[in-house]
């Protein structure tokens, strides 16, 4: 099946339409001072981000991708309270959406195609910030790393879509950045696009097999048409 024979599309939004990790790092970054810990540069907390705020939290107080399992919960938890907050202050300060990204959804959208969210971010902050980056208007459903106790690479987030659009996995592409929305698409037994840009651990996103790869928005958007 061609993409142009799909019918809903869904979106991850970190890393696949917004560039949002210069806001996260300044979070991130203005948590750690409050807590008297060191700063990150950038480009580490790039690679903590697409597993959600928690993980992103735990790897900030871990000071590394892999995960301090004798963290405290109390603290991992109170920890994430404050740069909610922060991140909340500051959600659409640097961010920026890739390019031709919103001509794309725009396109996309005119073309009959049904626009969907399926993020790890917390669901919230999700409204805000395509608001704020002019967006926040094309997508029918929205679905948080909170909306459910699973968050991607489990499927249920997209087979909670899959129930709310009322359609069927067939009718589905899932559009992501990261293994989590690969994996997770395998595991609906929905289609996938990766793409090569974004937050996947410094990983080859081609690697997970998605059916189809694009090095930019743009490709993607003409593909649907070909």
């Amino acid at each position: 099946m061609s993409i142009k024979q799909k019918q809903v599309l869904l979106f991850d939004l970190d890393g696949t339409l917004v560039d949002s990790a210069p806001d996260i790092a300044l979070a991130v970054n203005s948590t750690l001072k409050d807590l008297n810990k060191p700063a990150f540069d950038e480009n580490t907390i790039r690679q903590w981000v697409g597993n959600g705020a928690k993980a992103l939290i735990e790897r900030a107080l871990s000071g590394s991708t892999n995960i301090n399992k004798e963290l405290d919960r109390t603290v991992v938890e109170d920890t994430l309270a404050i740069f909610l907050r922060h991140y909340q202050q500051c959600i659409c300060v640097n961010s920026v959406l890739y390019y031709g990204v919103k001509e794309g959804l725009l396109t996309l959208k005119k073309a009959g195609f049904r626009l969907a969210i399926i993020t790890n971010k917390p669901e919230k902050l999700i409204q805000p910030i395509l608001s704020g980056l002019g967006i926040g208007d094309m997508f029918e459903i929205l679905i948080g790393g909170d909306t459910l106790p699973e968050k991607k690479p489990n499927p249920a987030p997209l087979l909670l879509a899959l129930k709310q659009l009322d359609v069927t996995a067939d009718q589905c592409l899932m559009i992501g950045d990261s293994k989590n929305d690969i994996l997770a698409a395998k595991a609906a037994n929905i289609d996938s696009v990766g793409f090569t840009y974004g937050y996947n651990y410094g990983e080859d996103i081609a690697q997970y097999n998605p059916q189809w790869c694009f090095n930019t928005f743009p490709e993607f958007t003409s593909a649907a048409f070909d």
